[in-house]
This record gives structure tokens, sequence and C-alpha cells, in this order.
């Protein structure tokens, strides 16, 4: 037999520099996918949901559903809601309007972009996309300018074939907008229904039994930050009985008056009925029928969607298992069994309101799958009861607000139909943020919260149009703070989304805005106006819609929208109190320096390239410098999606633009300037979040764990350094301990790696409050959040990843292939090589004050900025046997104090390390109720306990492997050509000795084999009462607990001695006999010359 012995020796090198590597000296630059390792959070929630746009069951299989988001983007269950998958979170659209799936291939899915109602609050899209594979890829098919797609028909037989409903723009004119068709899969787009520049189309239907007959919905609308207009003579019903070449707008029995949102139904028993509801002038409308593919119209009732406005509902849907049987999508669901001659009120006492949404099961005429303002819900009785899909953390979220509660605090938010809502940053549970965690604070539309420093008990929540409540989290009671007009005042003007402000200076003091900035002193109980009014006071009624001045009997709807000429930010110097900014929608700023006792306006147009119109949606007072004020802008609803961010540096007297390279369409929303670095600033906008290290110079945005979506707020928490995002689709998404983003610069980047100091790590037992691991026996339907990683979670930065030889050899054949040049082979001996070689590895090393390690972690060998979380685990003292040598235990939990981590990289295995070493702190979360041992004399205890087990686990292998070796002993002899007794009686008596033995280590066998216990405690009670009465509290030991380790450590002394007899004394000697009288070899002996 031939034998190759391949010797490796380790050696740990404790240098800086490289070993066994070539070292690449290629400057860096700062860039998003530097940063992709640091992860943004979601925290959920998930217990109100958000607002869904539309809803596919898939035909032939209706466990699996496709739900698009208003602004959450695709998601996708193929389990009938019980998990979910999000897959749309890397297109650059997330507002979404409608889902369609291919009849002929439902693996084929199409999305419309854009939300498709008309709120003041809704996003826009970038056309249409296509999914071949279920969703797992897409693609952009076109109609990039529609910006509001409201809904996509296939043709039944040939999947080329596809019309598509564009409502275009809501906020201006032009755009793609009509109906369009493409032949060719969305290659290509033709406009088959012509509109003008302000309609668009809002629905639209195929004729199952022919595809060439088509209906469709056109709507005029715009809104702008003013007013809003949801009607026009380009408002209609349409009819094309030649796959949409041409059309014929339907008139006969439809009011000849201004048409508005028009939602379309067909009947499936009998197709040729189609019915319509369409909005009349001034929130009027009612439900229309035919019985003759339109020809003519009969009124059948009054009834019209209400609420926020029929802008926001009117979609119709019609039943599958009841002729005339109707669903018109409402506030509150109207439901007719004929044919909308009648309707009643849908029961919806345990669901939530605002209906967008209804899809069928073929076989189960009980069922209704409904989208809402809060989510997705479904009935098996037809709407008797409601079962509520609590496992979409899509939430809209306005604004954000923290508080400094101990040991985490906590997010609120206001939210756009779903209340104002608080939950924990974090749990002390090993599940995570359940939706249990969430309550709400105050109900209806939730805007700008806050909270008063170092008093987590106050907080502050409103309403729209500045319904301020003070919120008392001892009591969970609300008083009513909002500022009054005295006798003879004005009405106050509050924005939908008013700005409320806690002074930096005094926690008790509060500024709020109208049209005017008002004071108080005493925490909203009492308030002083420190300013007349601040806006231009504009009349909404005289600005332009559709362009020009419209008639006061046009279809004006101002219902549901902000009031206009309204403050809309506030921010005070925390640097010299009384320096107050306000913003405002109508196009000022205006400075006081002495209270409001005067003030100085400033236009917004004379700020270098920012419209007259712009809207002011947030202004921040520097943190260091009393001159220096951010203002950030926003133009789009007139159109206009460009990034205005600006900064002065004399109290707005001149401004500078920070846009620099923002990309274009990002409309930027909130700015927030770190606490300890000036430069560091971190800005909001319509799709993501970015940071700047250089005071706005330069942005770089973060995407890490961060899908397409909005950032409408941001805060910082100054304890932990954690960055708070509320995003409008995604509920609330945390960066924890941003620290990093401090100092990383070219000069960092340019090292072979950096460590970077982390915040101070929690010591502290996880609970398990579900009684098991993550969501333990709830099922998988069950919403939980994730926590941090437990422990003390580092920020590290890799120049390059550490390659193998396979891995250069690879890289230089996919360079030769793109070069078209020939590959070579690259010999025996360098494959032996590569085979041979072991792999690259990046570690965490942890030592304590006397230098010693104390554990191990593996980190992530990939460029670029990553983390690794040490778990506060010592290394393990566990045996190592053959059977678990690839397995990694971890030892028992270190105590509180500081140590240290530093990177070590692993070439060839040899050590070396590549970075400085940085400090951690590892401190108490809390104290119990009782006072038990202290933190050290715990740990150690567990340290006893954890070597202990060690020793008893390599007492019972050698035990074991003593056993084996006396039964290959025994056939041994059995074997062997000499026969004698002597040597036999040696292996009977020393087998009698280890059942002995065995009795004394692991108790009865007979009585185990029925369940009986031993009538004597073994090492493993003893030990197992140490170990589990000490293992999930940092109470420390008790007397009982310490009893029990010195019980396991006597008897564990008492069978050491024995089986050390065995294997050093018994055993040896027997082998020896064995030899004597000829037994063959047996494993372990030494090797025959």
């Amino acid at each position: 037999m031939k034998l190759k012995l391949i010797l490796i020796s380790f050696a740990i090198l404790f240098f800086n520099g490289v070993f066994g590597q070539k070292k690449t000296t290629t400057s860096k630059e700062l860039s998003s996918s530097l940063l992709s390792g640091m992860k943004f959070r979601s925290v959920g929630p998930a217990f109100m949901s958000g607002r869904i746009s539309d809803i596919a069951i898939h035909p032939s299989n209706e466990n699996i559903w496709y739900v698009t988001v208003g602004s959450g983007g695709v998601w996708k269950t193929e389990n009938a809601g019980t998990t979910w998958s999000s897959i749309f979170d890397k297109q650059t659209s997330y507002a979404i309007g409608c889902v369609t799936l291919d009849p002929s291939n439902p693996e084929i899915v199409w999305v419309g972009t854009g939300e498709n109602v008309g709120g003041r609050h809704i996003g826009f899209g970038d056309g249409i996309y296509r999914s071949e594979d279920g969703g797992n890829s897409w693609k952009n098919m076109g109609l990039i300018s529609s910006e509001h797609i409201s809904k996509i028909v296939i043709h039944p037989t040939n999947s080329n074939i596809i019309w598509v409903a564009a409502q275009g723009p809501l906020w201006s004119s032009g755009g793609d907008r009509g109906v369009y068709k493409t032949t060719d899969g969305g290659k290509t787009w033709n406009k088959v229904l012509e509109t003008d520049e302000w309609t668009g189309a809002t629905d639209l239907l195929i004729d199952p039994r022919n595809p060439n007959l088509l209906y469709a919905a056109t709507w005029q609308r715009h809104r702008t930050v003013a007013a809003y207009m949801g009607g026009g003579p380009g408002s209609g019903i349409h009819r094309s009985n030649d796959g949409g070449k041409t059309w014929e707008k339907l008139t006969t029995g439809i009011p000849s008056s201004n048409l508005g949102k028009i939602g379309l139904a067909l009947s499936p028993q009998q197709p040729d009925v189609i019915y319509a509801a369409i909005e009349l002038d001034r929130r009027k409308g009612g439900v229309y029928r035919s019985s003759n593919q339109g020809a003519s119209w009969t009124k059948m009732s009054d009834a019209i969607a209400g609420g926020t406005g029929p802008h926001y509902y009117q979609e119709l849907y019609a039943c599958p298992h009841n002729f005339d049987r109707i669903y018109f999508a409402d506030n509150y669901m109207q439901i007719s069994n004929d044919g909308g001659k009648t309707f009643v009120r849908m029961n919806e006492s345990t669901k939530h309101v605002d209906n967008h949404a209804v899809a069928f099961r073929k076989a189960d005429p009980n069922y209704l799958l409904v989208g809402t303002d809060g989510g997705l819900y479904e009935t098996y009785d037809q709407t008797k009861t409601w079962n509520f899909i609590g496992n979409l953390p899509i939430t809209q979220f306005y604004k954000v607000a923290i508080d400094d509660a101990v040991p985490f605090y906590t997010i609120y938010g206001g939210t756009q139909d779903n209340n104002t809502q608080g939950g924990p940053s974090r749990t002390d549970n090993s599940h995570g943020i359940r939706n249990s965690d969430w309550f709400v604070v105050l109900g209806g539309d939730g805007h700008q919260p806050a909270t008063e420093p170092g008093n987590p008990n106050i907080v502050y929540a409103q309403w729209q149009q500045g319904n301020l409540m003070r919120h008392d989290r001892t009591t969970g009671e609300n008083v009513y703070v909002q500022p009054q007009p005295d006798l003879g005042e004005p009405l106050e003007r509050y924005n939908w989304d008013a700005p409320i402000l806690v002074s930096p200076h005094n926690p008790a003091h509060l500024f709020f805005a109208s049209q005017r900035v008002w004071k108080s002193t005493d925490r909203g109980d009492s308030w002083t106006p420190i300013s007349k009014d601040l806006t231009k006071n504009i009349e909404r009624i005289a600005t332009p819609i559709y362009g020009k001045q419209q008639s006061w009997d046009n279809p004006w709807d101002i219902y549901a929208m902000s009031n206009y000429s309204t403050i809309t930010s506030l921010a005070e110097s925390p640097m010299k109190a009384g320096l107050i900014y306000a913003g405002t929608d109508d196009g000022l700023i205006q400075v006081t320096e002495n209270n409001g006792q005067s003030w100085r306006k400033i236009e917004v147009a004379k700020l270098p390239g920012l419209p007259a119109t712009a809207f002011v949606n947030d202004i921040k007072a520097d943190l260091y410098d009393e001159n220096t004020v951010y203002a950030v802008f926003d133009n789009h609803k007139y159109g206009d999606y460009a990034p205005y961010v600006y900064k002065s540096s004399d109290k707005g007297k001149t401004w500078t633009s920070l846009v620099n390279n923002l990309p274009e369409k990002h409309l930027c929303w909130r700015i927030v300037q770190d606490h300890k670095e000036k430069n560091l600033l971190f800005l909001g906008t319509e799709f993501g979040v970015f940071y700047s290290n250089d005071g706005g110079g330069k942005w770089i945005q973060l995407k890490g764990g961060l899908p397409t979506i909005p950032v409408r707020d941001l805060a910082i928490h100054k304890r932990e350094n954690d960055l708070v995002l509320a995003t409008f689709g995604r509920g609330f998404y945390v960066l924890d301990d941003y620290s990093a983003l401090r100092k990383i610069s070219t000069n960092t980047l340019n090292k072979e790696a950096t460590l970077y100091p982390p915040r101070r790590a929690y010591w502290y037992k996880p609970q398990s409050i579900l009684g098991g691991s993550k969501v333990a026996s709830q099922g998988d339907n069950y919403f939980i959040a994730d926590n941090p990683p437990f422990g003390a979670e580092f920020t590290y930065f890799l120049k390059e990843k550490y390659t193998t030889l396979e891995d250069n050899r690879k890289a230089d054949e996919k360079e030769k292939i793109k070069n078209n040049e020939e590959i070579s082979f690259p010999g025996w001996e360098a494959l032996e090589k590569e085979k041979n070689e072991l792999k690259p590895a990046v570690w965490l090393y942890i030592t304590d004050q006397s230098g010693n390690v104390i554990q191990r972690v593996k980190a992530s060998n990939s460029k670029g900025v990553q983390r690794v979380t040490w778990d506060l685990k010592t290394t393990s003292m566990s045996a190592i046997t053959s059977s678990n040598v690839n397995r990694n235990y971890s030892g028992s939990m270190a105590a509180p104090g500081k140590y240290e981590g530093q990177l070590i990289k692993e070439i060839n295995g040899v050590y070396t390390s590549i970075s400085e070493k940085v400090t951690i702190e590892v401190v108490p979360l809390r104290k119990g109720s009782l006072e038990g041992s202290t933190p050290d004399v715990v740990a150690m205890f567990w340290k006893e306990v954890e070597i202990m087990n060690g020793k008893v686990s390599a007492l019972n292998t050698t035990f074991e492997n003593a056993k084996k070796r006396l039964d290959m002993m025994m056939k041994a002899y059995e074997r062997s050509p000499k026969l004698n007794a002597e040597v036999n009686q040696s292996m009977l008596n020393l087998k009698n000795k280890m059942i002995e033995l065995e009795y004394m280590l692991s108790g009865s066998q007979s009585r185990d084999e029925i369940g009986e216990k031993s009538p004597y405690p073994t090492i493993s009670d003893y030990l197992g009462t140490a170990r589990t009465g000490t293992s999930s509290s940092t109470y420390g030991p008790t007397p009982t607990h310490k009893k029990c380790l010195s019980n396991a450590q006597t008897l564990y002394e008492d069978a050491r001695k024995r089986i050390e007899q065995i294997r050093t004394i018994d055993l040896p000697s027997i082998e020896k006999q064995l030899v004597s009288v000829g037994a063959p070899w047996i494993e372990g002996q030494e090797l025959g010359k």
C-alpha cells in the first residue's frame, strides 16, 4: 500500500501585513456595492398591513396568489397566504397598479406600475413589466411615461396580444395615456384609443367569447398640491369590435355632464351584460347597467364610492357564481344582488375598510379575497366572518419619531389610514418583534409624531389636518391639545401632515404650525401664536387645473386633501434658542431669530434652480453651527420629480444646492445630520436612502437589505447610533449601529482591512416567550421581525476577497473567453495543488484583557464593508472526538467587561492579523428582581459547568472506546491459534468490572428500558441539574446548583480513576497476553514488522 503523508503546519502570526497573497494597490472609491454588507433590518409591523391594489389567483392552483401593493411592490404566496415572498424588490418601481396572469401560461405575469387611484399620496411608476418565470425575474416592457397603469388584459389564446389601460400622469399632462396594444409580446406598443393630454384609461374589459370585443373607461383628472379635479369631457365608456383598432364612445343612457372615474365589470354568466360605476360632479354618481354590449345603458341606482372620494375606489367586480351580483369597491364595500338596483353594505365589523380589490375562487361561491388599505382579508362564508392575513409588512408610514426608553427604544410612526403606531426597536426574547408588540397610540391617518427627551411616557400624535393629541404611556390616555384661534380670528389652516417640534432647549416646549407658528411652554396645555400668517394665503380654487383656471361649476373635489397655504416644516437651532425656521407648501421659508417677534421671508424661487412652486418637505438646523441650515424641497405635485436639497451658511440669506450626483427623479423627503460627525448626512428619497460623508458633496445610496421604496422620514437614535427609516409601503427599517460610516474614508478603503469599533453589547439571556425557537408552535404564518443579532456586531472592510488558486484560474479563463483567447490546460500538478489547497478564510478573534483568545468567529471573506457578530460565547471546552470533529460548538457566555476584537486572515493554513484591535464593552442589560451573584461569579460558574461537561464527555468517550477495545480483544482471542484460560479469565473479569462502571456512569439499563429511573443519581444527573438550573438565567448558581456540581465532580473523579486503571493497566496487560497466544492484530496496536 502506498501511503501519502501530507504535513501541514499551522502558525498564528500576529503582525500587520500580507502573507501568501499578492497585495492589490488599486485605489478604491466609496460606492453602494462596497457598502452592501451594512444591512437594513425590517422591524415590521404587519399587524395592520397596508394598501392592496390588485389580486390575481392562479387559475389551476388557487393556493398561488399574486398581490400588488399600492406602494410596496408585488408579493407572491404559494400556500394561500401562509408565507409570502416579495418578488419585485430589485426593480426600479415600487408603486403597483395591477397584475395579470397570462391565461395561456400563468407563469407569465404582467405588472403595471404606478398606483391606480387618484389620491394625494400616491406613487408613480415606470411602465409595464413582464415575468416569464412566475415572478423570479422581470423585464420592463415599455410605456415608461405612463406613470399609472390600471389594467392589463391578455388575449385568451395568443400570449403576444396584450391591451393596457394607462391612466397617465396624475400631476401633469402628457405621457403615455390611453389604451395601448401589443401584438409581439410587449416589444412594441401602439396607442389604439386616443385621448387628450389630460385623459387616460382607467378600466378595460374583454368579452370571454370574442377577444375582439373590448370595453374601456377613460378618465380625465388632474391633481396639484392645491386642488384636485376628477372629471371632464375626456371621461367616458368606449367599445371596440375589432380588437382595439377602432373605438366607439358609448353615450346612450350615459349622463352628458362631466364624468369622473368609471369602474367596469362584465357578467361572467351573460357577457352581454356590462356594469358601470360612474362618478359625476361633486362626488355624486350612479351604477349603470347595459344588457346589449353597451349599446344602451340604464341607471340602476345612485350608488357612488364615498370616503376619500370616488377617485380612490370605484372598482366593480362581477361575481362568477351569481348572476347580477356585483361588488362595488368603496370605503365600505357595497354589494348588489340585482345588477346594481339596490346595494347593501358588506359586513366589515372586524376588518379594515377602504376596499380596492376582490378575487374569487372558481369552485367556492362562499369565498372572497379582499384587498384594503389595511391589507388582505379572506372570507369563507360570504363576508359573515373574516380572516386577516397578518404577515404582510407593507404599512405606509409618513413620519417617524423615536424615544429614549431603556433598554430598547420605541419607534412611533404616523401611517396612511392605519393610525399612529408604536413598537419596540428590538426585544429581549429569542423570537424577535411580534405583531403583538405593536400598539396604537391614536386612530385615523397618523402623521408626524413626537416624543419628549428624557420622558418616554409622553408621546405626541395627530390625525390629519393637525388634530394633535398628547398621549400618556402610563395611563394610555390621550388629551386633545391642538391650538385654537381666538374669537374673531380665522380658522387655522393645518396641513394634512402638520409639523410638530419639541424644542432642543427645553423638552416641555413645543412648536406646532398651521398657517402660523404656535408655541407651548407646558407640553401643549396652552398655546401662544408667535407669528402671523407665514404663507402666501393663496385661494386654491383660483389655481390652474388642466393648465388653466377652471369654472366653479366644474368637478372640483378637495374633500380629502390637505388645506393649502400651510406651514409644512419647522426647525429650531440647537445652538441658539429662538432661531426658528418655517417652510410652507406654497413656496416660502420664514426665519425668526428672536423667538417669533419678527420674521424674514425667503421666496424659494430665489434659490438657484428651484421652482417657485416647490413644497418645503423638510428644514433642519445644523447641529454644530447656528448659521447653517438645510432644506429639502419637493415639486412632484407639479409633475417635477427632480431632487432639490439645499444648504445655507448664513441663516437662509444665500443657498447652495447639494443635489450634486443624486439620480434624476429621486424627489427628496427628509434630511438628518449625524450627532458626532458634522459632515455625515442622510437623505430619504422617493426610491431609497443616501448618505454623504462630505456634507453633501457626494451622495452614496445605502441599499443593503432595502427594497426599492420611498423613505419618507429618517431619525437617528443617538444612544444606539441607529438610523431609523419610515418607508411608505414597507414599514420601518433600522440600520443598526451605523457608526462605522463616520470613519470610512478613501484612506481606510485603501488598507487591506479595517475593523471598526462596535457599540456596546448587552449581556442577558434571551427568553423564549413562545415556548420554542423563532415562531415556536405558532405556525408558519406567524409574523415576526428580526432583532439585531444577539451579542456584539462588528463592522469591517476588506479591500479584496482572498482567492484560491482555482478562483484565480477561473477568473483568468473567464477573461480569456471574453477576449476570445484560447484556454490552455493548466496541467495535472496545478490541478493537484488546487485540490489540496486550504481555502482562505477571515476570522474575528476575541481576546480578554489578559490577551487570551476566548473566541474565534468566522467572518465573510467578501470584498467591501461586511458585518460579523460575536454572540458573547467563549470557545467550547467540549471534548473533540472523531464523531464531532466537524461540528461547531459554543462555550458558555463571557462575563460583562471589556474585550478586544481583531481581524485575522487564514491563507494556506497560516494565520495573520490584518487589522488593528478594537475594544468592545459588554454590559448587563438589567438587574433582576432578586439579588443574585455578581456577573463574574455567574460566568465563572457557567465555565466550570462547561469544563466539567467536557470532562464528562471525554470520560464517556474514553470508556466507550475501552469497551470497544475489549470487544475487539475478545474477538481476537477467539481467532488465536493458542488457548489460554488465564487470558480468557482476565478478559471476563475486566468485562464485569466495566459493567459495574457503566452502571455507575449511566444507571440501570434494564430500568431504563421500560422508563424506570435508576435508584441513585449519576454524574450526568448532577451535572444536568447544575447546567439546566443556571443556563437560562443571569441570576447565578444557588447552593443547590453548587452542590450538584460538586457531587458531579466527586463522582467524576472516582470514575476517572477507574477508567484510567482500565485504559493504562488492564487493557495493555491483556493486549500483551494476546500477542503471546498469537492473536491477530487489532486496531490501535503497533504495526507488525
